[in-house]
């Protein structure tokens, strides 16, 4: 048994071993984390006077990275009391929070485990039995034969089914599939309400929902944060079918009546593990509550965290869960991957110009993990003689479209963003991660923009010694090893 003064001693010894890790996280993170830690041990002997500099030192909304999982802060947070039992003790253990995490977590895995799995799969677009003006424009847009989430999640959802479904990709043409072969065509009220985490997937969501249903004469708008609900509101009041907006959007337009819930019949939520994690889950609670009682319900996300499990266990009616095998998805990937080691920014940007000078790249697009280093990274390369674009949330959508244009047309050379989701079907030969994605899925995404018809793409990641935990992940969820790149790395083209 451990005296108390022992306790103390490891208790400050845990506490900066703590904080040695939580100076290699990113700003809100790492902000959110010790306001939290502090919140909850009042009689910690460690001041915030005590902390390293680098965890007080202050940060901007611009510095939080695109796709940062804010509950990773929650995570760090309840492996502290486990941290803390380990080293001192039950005695010495300055709060218990283990029982109800792992409580809370066996009941929804549990519940999750309970649902029923829809496991029929429909090989062509025709066995599915959608309407022939659906069926049109699915050809329309060049879909000839279902991809493994297509043949899963479609039909589910025509059938008036509340689901879950959990795949890497294909989400929007699944969702859009669903709602366009339930609306009623001879009602002019908006039926569906799609939610989505960023205004580019909103519009993209929008994009092709109108597209699928170009035969069927649907009306679908999307509404985003930054623009004129004055707008929204003489739209809304002709005759839209189907509404896709950003959560904090959505529930502006339900209070004030802008958007009339009243007839919207199918409720859906597009990568929900983005949005819950991004702190909007007050904001669907509250959305929830103010769509009718009797309404179909359908989550889509990559990961299923526990915020999404206990939205649908509070919310959802008899869910069917559509789960796409990881494996089969990821087969016939084919992009080469590889790393870079680089430690500081200077060598980082080094080595980007030297790859730059080796390969004989017509198009490549540069992902970066936050807002502000887009802009300097783009006048960095510049300053260097490239054409370069640039793109990312902080910009209005006109000036990431020409950037986007700009890439394809070959007015530029490089693309640096943040993402690219909103970007339809933008293929380049060469991707390169400048900051590895803190999300496996994001770097999946990422990756997935390289490659041409007929060619094989490839993805450069510059990784530190500090992004070496997420390259495990990344490698483990990928189902694949990133080579460090060989010298000969033109000849990779």
């Amino acid at each position: 048994m451990y005296s108390h003064n022992n306790s103390i001693k490891n208790q400050n010894k845990c506490e900066q071993h703590i904080c040695t890790h939580i100076v290699t996280l990113h700003g809100s993170t790492r902000r959110c984390i010790l306001h939290l830690v502090h919140c909850r041990t009042p009689t910690s002997t460690m001041g915030l006077h005590q902390l390293p500099p680098a965890l007080k030192r202050p940060a901007t909304t611009r510095d939080v990275p695109t796709g940062l999982r804010l509950d990773l802060a929650i995570e760090v947070l309840y492996a502290l009391p486990i941290a803390f039992t380990c080293l001192i003790g039950t005695e010495g253990a300055w709060f218990d929070g283990k029982q109800p995490v792992s409580k809370m977590t066996t009941r929804l895995t549990q519940f999750y485990e309970e649902f029923n799995t829809y496991n029929e799969i429909y090989d062509s677009f025709v066995e599915m039995g959608l309407q022939e003006n659906l069926l049109k424009g699915i050809y329309a847009y060049g879909l000839e034969k279902p991809s493994l989430v297509h043949q899963r999640g479609i039909v589910p959802l025509c059938k008036g089914l509340d689901v879950i479904q959990q795949s890497l990709s294909g989400t929007t043409v699944t969702l859009a599939c669903g709602v366009l072969q339930r609306l009623d065509y001879g009602s002019t009220e908006c039926q569906a309400l799609v939610l989505v985490p960023t205004r580019d997937l909103a519009q993209e969501t929008e994009k092709v929902i109108g597209a699928l249903g170009q035969w069927l004469g649907v009306k679908a708008h999307a509404c985003l944060g930054g623009t004129s609900v004055r707008e929204h509101k003489q739209i809304l009041s002709s005759s839209t079918q189907v509404i896709v907006a950003t959560p904090s959007r959505a529930l502006d337009m339900l209070r004030t009546r802008v958007l009339c819930p009243d007839n919207v019949r199918m409720f859906v939520l597009d990568e929900a593990d983005e949005i819950l994690a991004g702190g909007l889950k007050n904001q669907i609670y509250d959305i929830i509550k103010l769509l009718p009682a009797k309404i179909q319900f359908a989550v889509f996300s990559t990961t299923m965290s526990n915020e999404a499990l206990e939205l649908c266990r509070k919310c959802m009616n008899k869910p069917m869960k559509v789960i796409v095998p990881k494996d089969e998805e990821l087969e016939g990937f084919s992009v080469k991957q590889f790393h870079v080691k680089a430690e500081d920014e200077e060598l980082k940007f080094e080595k980007l110009c030297d790859l730059f000078d080796t390969m004989a790249v017509t198009q490549n697009v540069i992902f970066v993990n936050a807002r502000r280093k887009v802009e300097s990274l783009a006048e960095k390369i510049s300053g260097r003689g490239y054409t370069v674009s640039a793109s990312h949330g902080g910009m209005d959508q006109h000036a990431r479209d020409v950037a986007v244009q700009d890439l394809r047309s070959g007015s530029s050379r490089v693309l640096v963003t943040t993402d690219l989701r909103g970007a339809d079907a933008l293929q380049v030969p060469v991707v390169i991660n400048y900051d590895l994605p803190t999300q496996p899925v994001q770097y999946l995404r990422h990756v997935r923009r390289s490659g041409q018809p007929g060619g094989i793409g490839v993805a450069i990641s510059f990784v530190a010694r500090a992004d070496e935990r997420v390259l495990s992940d990344i490698q483990r969820f990928c189902n694949t090893q990133l080579a460090e790149l060989p010298s000969d790395v033109a000849d990779l083209l």
